[in-house]
């Protein structure tokens, strides 16, 4: 009787942990449009969340989003809240100290965003003492401290909070994705008197070339089967048909867009 009771519970330990070896828990953010977006339901939709959801059939396993604020992605991830992010993460050095990345599965450029006829030019000598919004802790606020010394800048905490401050006119110029800019804020009532400024800055040269998904730092297993996961979706067509749902454009990495 002893035995059967170990034999019984050894079985539902081994059965605890093929469920969640079958379960991916992924941190999305939800506050990124068209990237990821929360409905009222709190139904998770976008960009970010299709490719997710294309990972887990590929890989069989069943996707579980966990909603992160931004900030925390990286220490939740490494205090294993989930298991990867799939949150529109730019591969940086600085980021590779923290975390691992898979291949890049998108790159989009970063364009200025100012009131209509307010800017000419965004070289440093334009902006000299204007205020520039930008995501903090991002690439963006990186290549804004570095290039722009004479500028004052404003750190927001999401994306779309950047644009939210300029409509306030609590900065002058704003930095952020070419495509969160246009899709959710040029096109709607909020952003109406708003132009993008110049021409799209890629800042690759300062990152290994695009958005990757994070994942803790050794475990190379799981690395190499959503880079396989990746390759087939890319290589099949399933990447296309999503993203071009999303963009009209190509949001594919350099390395596989050449």
């Amino acid at each position: 009787m002893r035995f059967k009771f170990a034999t019984t519970v050894a079985a539902l330990l081994l059965s605890t942990i093929a469920a969640h070896a079958d379960t991916l828990r992924i941190g999305v953010e939800g506050n990124y449009p068209p990237f990821s977006l929360v409905a009222a339901d709190g139904t998770l939709s976008g960009f970010d969340i299709d490719i997710a959801n294309a990972l887990c059939e590929r890989m069989d396993v069943t996707c579980e989003m966990v909603q992160q604020e931004w900030d925390g992605m990286i220490p939740a991830l490494n205090a294993k809240k989930f298991d990867i992010i799939v949150a529109s993460m730019t591969i940086t050095e600085k980021r590779k100290e923290a975390v691992d990345f898979s291949d890049p599965y998108y790159d989009v450029p970063s364009r200025f965003i100012a009131k209509e006829g307010a800017f000419s030019g965004y070289t440093p000598e334009d902006l000299n003492g204007k205020t520039i919004i930008v995501l903090r802790n991002s690439p963006r606020a990186d290549y804004i401290a570095a290039n722009y010394p004479e500028s004052d800048t404003l750190l927001v905490d999401k994306e779309t909070a950047v644009y939210l401050e300029l409509a306030s006119g609590r900065g002058d110029i704003a930095f952020g994705s070419s495509v969160v800019s246009a899709e959710s804020f040029l096109k709607t009532p909020e952003g109406e008197g708003f132009a993008q400024v110049g021409e799209p800055i890629s800042l690759t040269q300062s990152t290994d070339g695009g958005v990757g998904i994070a994942l803790r730092k050794g475990e190379e297993e799981l690395k190499g089967k959503i880079n396989a996961a990746l390759a087939e979706l890319m290589a099949d067509g399933t990447y296309a048909t999503i993203a071009d749902q999303y963009f009209d454009f190509d949001v594919r990495p350099q390395a596989v867009s050449q």
